[in-house]
């Protein structure tokens, strides 16, 4: 199986202006989102700066890099749900679901979006679908049914179809008064942060934290079929070897720092070896080993997984597949001594899935 999986930082422009900016992974210029049916996109919002309602054809989970933002969600037969969320939330965004999104702040905002694509038009693409402005549904039908629809006259039609020229993201002046969220709705329901408590968290001192996000502490993947990881790893740390059992595909994204990255395929090969930075996005397919190598300034990577609940066999730590295996299995496995295979695993328990650089 040949795949390119060499880093990429976002390659497609669907908007760019003033307000703020949508851009996407191109599965046209990234091959390995297409043969892994995953997509992956990025929001800007200027401060002001409204995305106007839409929903895709993609299950995805958002996450908020920087900034705050406020989003409105109108899940079928629901009332519509207002949260604020701000940096380091976990949104998760169910295919066919309307929202909005608004910054409110005086300051950038920027959200990543992380998905699978497997109900896609385009395989390895989010497709969007806008209501309102230049790109929405209205344009395109015709004035009578339009009319006829919502018992408007010709310049009421006129005004409800033409009035937004606004094509995906506009700027809301300050005489509008945005909606405020919903009391009570941070209850774990819509969206968590990486310091919630319910998030699950894997600490090693000196190496990093592992907070996961899965349907057993966030019930709404269950609906997107995904999960997600927020890592930080500290100045040189290593995110040891692991994958994925159950089949699940990874992608990942830099959100601060760099590193070095590397994936060993089909046949023990190594299909990446390289160096990744903040703003880049890489895939790890179905089966395949992956570990992660801090630079001197650390790194942080938000995963988004194709399963709720993955499974997740590490080869390294206390529950290491190696670990695992009887000792003479091993022994013949590695063609060691007896004494070799006891300091191997000797070794392995005293190691974690992060590891300090000094270990």
């Amino acid at each position: 199986m040949e795949m390119n999986l060499q880093p990429q930082v976002a390659n497609d422009v669907l908007y760019e202006g003033k307000e703020g900016a949508y851009y996407s992974w191109s599965s046209s210029k990234s091959p390995v989102l297409g043969e892994a049916k995953v997509g992956a996109g990025k929001l800007v919002l200027q401060p002001r700066g409204f995305a106007l309602p839409h929903y895709a054809d993609s299950n995805k989970i958002g996450f908020v890099v920087q900034g705050s933002c406020t989003v409105g969600m109108i899940f079928p037969s629901s009332p519509e749900k207002v949260v604020l969320i701000k940096k380091g939330d976990v949104l998760p965004v169910p295919l066919g679901v309307v929202s909005w999104w608004f910054n409110g702040g005086d300051s950038e905002t920027v959200l990543v979006f992380l998905g699978e694509t497997t109900k896609a038009y385009i395989p390895g693409q989010i497709t969007y679908f806008v209501l309102t402005g230049g790109l929405g549904f209205l344009n395109g039908f015709s004035a009578q049914l339009i009319s006829k629809t919502y018992n408007l006259t010709e310049n009421q039609t006129n005004t409800l179809v033409k009035n937004q020229a606004g094509v995906l993201i506009i700027n809301i002046g300050d005489k509008i008064t945005m909606p405020k969220p919903n009391t009570g709705d941070h209850d774990q329901n819509l969206f968590q942060s990486i310091n919630d408590d319910l998030a699950k968290i894997i600490k090693v001192k000196d190496a990093g934290t592992i907070v996961g996000f899965t349907s057993a502490n966030f019930p709404l993947l269950e609906q997107l079929g995904l999960s997600a990881n927020f890592v930080k790893l500290e100045s040189n740390a290593i995110y040891a070897p692991k994958f994925a059992s159950d089949s699940s595909v990874e992608v990942v994204y830099v959100v601060k720092g760099g590193g070095r990255v590397e994936i060993v395929g089909i046949n023990g090969k190594s299909v990446l070896d390289t160096e990744v930075k903040e703003g880049e996005l890489f895939v790890v397919p179905k089966f395949f080993v992956s570990a992660a190598v801090a630079n001197g300034d650390g790194m942080d990577l938000f995963t988004v997984m194709t399963s709720s609940k993955p499974v997740i066999e590490s080869l390294a730590g206390k529950t290491s597949l190696w670990k695992a295996i009887s000792p003479t299995v091993l022994q013949a496995s590695l063609d060691v001594a007896q004494e070799f295979e006891q300091v191997f695993k000797f070794n392995i328990e005293n190691s974690q899935l992060l590891i300090p650089k000094n270990n």
